[in-house]
């Protein structure tokens, strides 16, 4: 039996590549149109696990996201990279000289400026959901608009892509977690990425000596982000991303913050996965 798996977007979404990228292509969909919705399906049971988009090569951490994982205590159990390739589609038979409109997420719109820009002439109107614009094309069979979206989207939708990988950089990577209410056991032998929260007492240094800690200990820092807490003026909780060799280097880690830090909480121990080079 194939498990229910919450991802933002609708099918077509890269989202959506991602779950069958992850998890096989039989894999059941429960589509969500917000992030607060898809952590909402992981509370209540109504999936088991969820794909959620946490960081971009280009535009950074999705700070939101690594806020909710944290509120709602939701377990990281492993990573997927995919590469983003923005594509123009419209419905078949038209060309771009037909389009005066193209429709899609702020971020997707961003990601192709430098392509938008060649074209004046069209509007630039922002929507909620990449794929979501494919398919109200499609199914309203609407002309002179086009989509920014992925080829699944396209493919999925029966459109006609006039301009593939239209974004302004092909090296464009997100980063996505697989999220389970519960903790999930990952074999120690596996483990060699963590996912940690810190807070610290508010004096000169006591960063400084928690990242000096973890050099010491041999953990490679990949991610290092604040968030301001809400109800403590001008204290912060830090979210750092840790890989390491040595599960026994990780463990020493961990005994060592739990003494240094105020608060100290892990999110998620699980596989790294480095992206794949094209």
């Amino acid at each position: 039996m194939e498990i229910k798996v919450a991802i933002q977007g609708i099918k077509g979404s890269f989202h959506h590549q991602v779950a069958q990228e992850y998890f096989g292509e039989g894999v059941e969909i429960h589509p969500c149109l917000s992030f607060e919705e898809l952590v909402d399906s992981l509370l209540s049971g109504k999936t088991e696990q969820a794909v959620m988009a946490i960081e971009n090569s280009i535009a950074g951490p999705i700070i939101p996201n690594y806020a909710l994982i944290d509120k709602n205590n939701l377990h990281i159990i492993g990573e997927h990279y995919l590469r983003i390739h923005q594509n123009l589609m419209v419905l078949p038979g038209q060309k771009i000289e037909d389009i005066s409109e193209v429709h899609s997420h702020p971020m997707a719109l961003l990601q192709c400026m430098d392509f938008l820009k060649k074209h004046p002439n069209i509007k630039l109107v922002e929507d909620k959901d990449t794929a979501e614009t494919a398919r109200r094309i499609k199914e309203n069979s609407i002309k002179g608009i086009a989509a920014i979206a992925s080829k699944t989207a396209a493919k999925m939708y029966e459109l006609d892509i006039i301009a593939p990988e239209i974004q302004t950089i092909n090296d464009n990577m997100t980063r996505f977690v697989i999220l389970k209410k519960e903790n999930s056991f990952v074999p120690q032998q596996d483990i060699n990425r963590a996912s940690l929260k810190f807070e610290l007492d508010h004096k000169r240094g006591s960063l400084a000596a928690v990242l000096n800690v973890m050099s010491d200990c041999k953990m490679n820092l990949t991610k290092i982000q604040s968030l301001p807490k809400i109800e403590t003026p001008w204290k912060y909780s830090f979210f750092v991303d840790v890989t390491f060799d040595n599960y026994s280097d990780y463990a020493k880690t961990k005994s060592l913050l739990e003494i240094m830090a105020e608060y100290f909480k892990v999110l998620g121990e699980y596989k790294n996965t480095k992206p794949l080079a094209e």
